[in-house]
C-alpha cells in the first residue's frame, strides 16, 4: 500500500520527517523517498529501493545529504516516489497513496492531448507522473485535485511539497484512506499514521474528512476544499494494515482488535464450539491481539506456541517474490515444543487470503506435535480483491482461497450465492468452512462476520469500506 509524512516547520524539517517516514515502514516494502525545499537550492529529492534493506538504513545519512524548513517522505509498494516537477504553477514534489485503476485509459487521454510521459521499464509510466498530468488539468492545484480524484477509478491520497516550502494534503474523495495533521512550537506536519507525529512531539489539530485538500505552513493551516459527507474508511486497516499504537476516525487499532476477539469467542461460545482447547494464539503479529481478546472472552488460556524471529527478518513482505516470502515465513517460525506437543490449539489470524502461509503454518505445528490445529479469521471471508488499495496482493480473484473453493464445489454458479458462502449458518456455508479446513489440514475453522468487524469498529456501516468480503462499494 504504501505511506506519507510531511513537516513544514520554523527550524530544519529534515530529520522529522526521516523519523516520521520510517514509522511508516510497515505499510510498504519495495522503494522510500524524501524531498525537500529550502530557498537556497530549491527542492531536493532522494529515492532508494527498500526491498532488501529498511527505509531507516538506506536515509540514515539524509540530514547530510538534503536540508529544509519543509520535507516529505513517502513509503511505497509500488512506483519510486516522491518525484520532482516543474509547471505552469511552479515547481512541486508530489507522491500519494492508493492505486489507479484506469491508468492506461488516462495516459491514452493524456498522451492525445499532447502530454509527454518518462518511461519506466516496459514502457510503463509511473503512476505519480500521471496524477501529476491530471493536476495539470485543473486552473489552480485545488481545482487539479479535484479533477484528479473524479477521474480515477480507485483511490488517491495525496502529498505535495511545493517551491515556496508550503505543503499541500488531500485526503481521497471517500475517505478510505486516513490523513492526519499534527501541530507543536515549531509548526505542522501531517501522515497517514498519527502515532508517527506524537512520537515527534507533535499532538492531533485534524483529521481530514474525505476530500478534504488543505494548505500547511509552518504557522498556518487553511482549508482549500472543505470535506465530504459520504466516507467509506476502509475496515482492514483495524483488522490487518494499522500500526497497533494507530487511531482512525478516533477509533484505536489494538483496542478493535481487541474487541473482536471478544467477539469472535462470544459467537464461539455461544455455538459451543472449541471446548477442547488447551491454548489460544495469535498468527503473528497482527492476529496477536484479536487473540488476546479471544482469549481473555473465553477463558482459555493465551500462549506464543511459536515466534517469529524478528532481528534479520523483521518485515513481514521481505523479500517481495512470493515463493522466497512464503520461505522467510517459514523460517521466521521458531516453535515452544512445550507448548504444541500432545495440545490441542486455536490460532487466531487477521485473515485468510490465500492460504498459502497458513497451510504451511499449520503444517509447522503438526510437524511440532500438535494434537489439533482450529483456525479463526479476525474477518469474514475475503471474495473480492480489493481494487481500492490493493491489500490482498492477489494478482486475480480466483486466488483467494475462498472464491476459489466455491467455484472448485459448485462452478461458476456458485458465485451468485457469495452471501450463504460467507453466513456459517447456511449449507453452502457449512461447505465452505469444510473444504477449507481439508485443504489446510485444519481441526475447525471459522470466521468473525461482517457484523462483527462493524461492531468492533464502532462505526456506522455505511461510513466503511468491505468491499473485499461483500463486493459492496
Amino acid at each position: 500500500m504504501g505511506g506519507f509524512f510531511g513537516a513544514a516547520l520554523k527550524s530544519d524539517a529534515v530529520t522529522d520527517v526521516f523519523f516520521g517516514t520510517d514509522y511508516h515502514s510497515h505499510l510498504g516494502t519495495r522503494c522510500g523517498g524524501m524531498a525537500a525545499w529550502n530557498p537556497e537550492t530549491g527542492l531536493q529529492r532522494v529515492i532508494h529501493t527498500i526491498e532488501n534493506s529498511p527505509f531507516r538504513t538506506r536515509f540514515e545519512k539524509i540530514g547530510s545529504e538534503m536540508s529544509g524548513n519543509s520535507a516529505i517522505g513517502a513509503i511505497s509498494d509500488f512506483d519510486p516516489q516522491p518525484l520532482l516537477f516543474r509547471t505552469r504553477r511552479g515547481g512541486y514534489a508530489l507522491c500519494f497513496i492508493g492505486v489507479i485503476n484506469n491508468a492506461e485509459e488516462l495516459i491514452d487521454e493524456c498522451i492525445a492531448s499532447g502530454v509527454h510521459f518518462g518511461g519506466m521499464t516496459g514502457g510503463r509510466v509511473n503512476s505519480t507522473d500521471l496524477l501529476a498530468a491530471l493536476l495539470d488539468k485543473g486552473a489552480d492545484i485545488t481545482e487539479g485535485i479535484r479533477y484528479a480524484q473524479s477521474r480515477i477509478d480507485g483511490t488517491a491520497s495525496i502529498l505535495i511539497l511545493r517551491d515556496d516550502g508550503s505543503l499541500i494534503a488531500a485526503r481521497d474523495r471517500l475517505g478510505r484512506l486516513p490523513v492526519l495533521v499534527g501541530q507543536n512550537e515549531r509548526g505542522y506536519c501531517v501522515s497517514f499514521e498519527d502515532f508517527a507525529y506524537t512520537k515527534l512531539g507533535f499532538e492531533t489539530v485534524r483529521e481530514l474528512g474525505p476530500g478534504e485538500i488543505v494548505e500547511i505552513t509552518s504557522d498556518s493551516l487553511k482549508v482549500l476544499s472543505p470535506p465530504e459527507k459520504e466516507m467509506r474508511i476502509c475496515s482492514f486497516l483495524w483488522t490487518y494494515y494499522g500500526y497497533p499504537t494507530s487511531a482512525y476516525e478516533g477509533v484505536n487499532v489494538e483496542m478493535m482488535r481487541y474487541v473482536n476477539g471478544r467477539i469472535m469467542a462470544k459467537r464461539d461460545k455461544a455455538l459451543k464450539n472449541n471446548l477442547d482447547v488447551d491454548y489460544v494464539g495469535g498468527v503473528p503479529d497482527s492476529g496477536t491481539p484479536h487473540a488476546i481478546g479471544y482469549s481473555n472472552e473465553s477463558g482459555i488460556p493465551f500462549a506464543r506456541a511459536f515466534i517469529k524471529y524478528t532481528p534479520t527478518w523483521s518485515r513481514s513482505f521481505m523479500p517481495t517474490d512470493q515463493s522466497q516470502r512464503n520461505r522467510v515465513a517459514k523460517m521466521k517460525q521458531i516453535p515452544v515444543n512445550d507448548l504444541i506437543r500432545g495440545k490441542s490449539l486455536l490460532f487466531v489470524d487477521d485473515s485468510i487470503v490465500r492460504g498459502t502461509q497458513l497451510r504451511e503454518t499449520v503444517e509447522f505445528l503438526y510437524e511440532n506435535g500438535a494434537r489439533a490445529v482450529h483456525m479463526r479469521s479476525a474477518c469474514p471471508p475475503i471474495m473480492f480483491g480489493c481494487k481500492y488499495l490493493n491489500f490482498s496482493r492477489a494478482t486475480s480473484d480466483m486466488e483467494l482461497i475462498a472464491r476459489r473453493k466455491i467455484v472448485q464445489l459448485e462452478g461458476e454458479e456458485g458465485l451468485s450465492h457469495i452471501d450463504e458462502y460467507a453466513d456459517a449458518s447456511t449449507e453452502r456455508g457449512r461447505r465452505l468452512r469444510d473444504a477449507i479446513c481439508e485443504e489446510l489440514h485444519l481441526a475447525s475453522l471459522e470466521y468473525q462476520t461482517l457484523e462483527g468487524v462493524v461492531e468492533a469498529i464502532g462505526l456506522p456501516a455505511e461510513k466503511l469500506c468491505t468491499y473485499c468480503w461483500n463486493g459492496k462499494e
